[in-house]
């Protein structure tokens, strides 16, 4: 009977591409239409198998990029679902700058086209990078938790906002260059329980990786608090 109704329901009001808005088919797969998955460029390898940058080069191995042969990261190893453009890029400017928290479920199934490959079972704590009070009073919301719930729901893990908090306001960092991002973030994170970091492994979520200098602030922090590994899992990468 359920089966009835839900046909009925969607034969009135069939469902529509969470990104575009266009109806979507009986046989499409998710919450997104093929036009819409078609302009998204999944982080497929290869890749550097530290901070997750993809290489443009369509065949070879993972390799490190010239950033991690050179620079020392706090976590161990970061991955992405996409790159930060097209589709991808304005799915998540509307659900981080337009109000549209909805899209975390639909971004986040987007886990089913195959990338990244993580163990999400091997952690034991999905940790949200988290916003400042005043930015989170702006928004309604923090987009980092949002898809970390969502993963969490998804792959049967502990997700928690209570963790880590922004004690510290930092200046919007779009125009600043790497050192001057690492320098703008250092010291804006804290650990507000570390029981329940301690001796466990996390993997930390959030939007957009840029430089790395906002997760691996974080992952220091984490560390401090005596986190045994902390990991990065992120929307999009930004190349």
């Amino acid at each position: 009977m359920e089966g009835i109704v839900k046909g009925l329901i969607d034969l009135i009001f069939p469902p529509l591409c969470a990104f575009c808005g266009i109806p979507l088919a009986e046989d499409d797969e998710g919450e997104i239409c093929p036009g819409c998955l078609r302009t998204i460029r999944f982080a497929s390898p290869p890749i550097c198998p530290k901070c997750g940058l993809p290489f443009p080069m369509e065949a070879g191995e993972d390799h490190f990029c010239g950033v991690c042969i050179q620079r020392q990261w706090h976590f161990g190893s970061a991955r992405a679902l996409g790159l930060y453009e097209g589709t991808m890029r304005d799915a998540i400017h509307l659900l981080k700058y337009g109000g549209k928290a909805f899209l975390a479920k639909p971004l986040v199934g987007l886990l089913d086209r195959g990338y990244p490959f993580i163990d999400y079972g091997s952690y034991d704590l999905l940790v949200p990078v988290p916003l400042h009070p005043k930015r989170l009073r702006e928004r309604g919301f923090n987009q980092a938790l949002l898809l970390g719930r969502a993963v969490g729901r998804r792959e049967g893990v502990s997700c928690t906002g209570f963790v880590l908090k922004k004690a510290r306001w930092s200046a919007p960092q779009i125009h600043l260059s790497p050192k001057e991002r690492e320098a703008n973030v250092k010291g804006s994170f804290a650990v507000v329980d570390r029981g329940r970091v301690r001796g466990k492994r996390v993997l930390l979520i959030d939007d957009v990786m840029t430089t790395g200098s906002t997760v691996n602030e974080c992952a220091r922090e984490l560390l401090k608090a005596g986190a045994k590994e902390v990991d990065i899992f992120t929307l999009a990468r930004a190349v």
